[in-house]
C-alpha cells in the first residue's frame, strides 16, 4: 500500500521523470531536514556542505528506486543517515586528528599546550574531547547516531524507529546498550585510574 504522508511522493516521481522544477523543489523541501541528520552526524574532517550535497546526489540518482513504502521523508532521511554512516566508518578506518578539525577553543588550548603555557582549563578541554570521541568510536555508527538522536537531537523514539526501520522497542533496547558500554568503558577507565 503506497505511502505519502509527507505529500512528496508525486514531487519525486516528476523528479524521477526529468522535471528539474520538481527538482529544485525537493532540494528546497528537504534541505532543512538533510542538514539537520547531516549536522547531527557529521564526521570530524568533512566539510558539511559537501557532505549534504553527497546525499543530494545519492538521492538523485536512486530515486528510481523509492517505491512509496514509507513516507519520502524517511526515505530521504535514511540516505543521508547512511552516507554519514559510511562516512563514519571510513574515518574510523583512517583515524587522524587535524588542526582544523579542532573548533577556537580547542585551537586555543592546543596553542597553549605546544607553547607551554596551558591552563588547567584548555587541558580539559582538549581531554574531554578526546575522551569523548574515543567512547563514542567504541560504538557501531548506528548506535552513535541513536545517542545523539535521543540525547542531543531529543527525538522521540517513534521517530527513531522510523529512521532505523526498527521497532519502538529495539531502538530502547540498543540504546539502553550504549549507554551500557559507554557507562563500563568509563568504570574500565577509572579503575585504571584514568579518569
Amino acid at each position: 500500500m503506497p505511502c505519502d504522508e509527507d505529500g512528496l511522493a508525486p514531487l519525486a516521481a516528476s523528479a524521477a521523470a526529468g522535471d528539474e522544477a520538481a527538482a529544485r523543489e525537493l532540494v528546497e523541501l528537504l534541505h532543512p531536514l538533510l542538514w539537520r541528520i547531516v549536522h547531527a552526524h557529521l564526521p570530524r574532517r568533512t566539510d558539511p556542505d559537501d557532505l549534504i550535497q553527497e546525499v543530494f546526489v545519492k538521492m538523485f540518482t536512486r530515486l528510481h528506486q523509492y517505491r512509496a513504502e514509507s513516507p519520502f521523508t524517511h526515505w530521504a532521511s535514511r540516505i543521508a543517515v547512511t552516507t554519514c554512516m559510511d562516512r563514519l566508518k571510513h574515518e574510523r578506518r583512517r583515524p587522524e586528528l587535524r588542526r582544523a578539525d579542532l573548533n577556537e577553543k580547542e585551537a586555543r588550548a592546543f596553542e597553549q599546550m605546544m607553547s607551554g603555557t596551558a591552563q588547567p582549563d584548555a587541558l580539559e578541554v582538549v581531554a574531554a574531547r578526546e575522551l569523548a570521541d574515543h567512547l563514542l568510536d567504541l560504538l557501531s555508527p548506528e548506535d552513535r547516531a541513536m545517542l545523539r538522536w535521543f540525547d542531543l537531537d531529543g527525538d522521540s523514539i517513534s521517530d527513531i524507529a522510523a529512521r532505523m526501520k526498527l521497532g519502538e522497542s529495539a531502538v530502547k533496547m540498543r540504546a539502553s546498550r550504549a549507554r551500557q558500554k559507554l557507562r563500563a568503558e568509563v568504570e574500565a577507565l577509572r579503575a585504571k585510574g584514568l579518569l
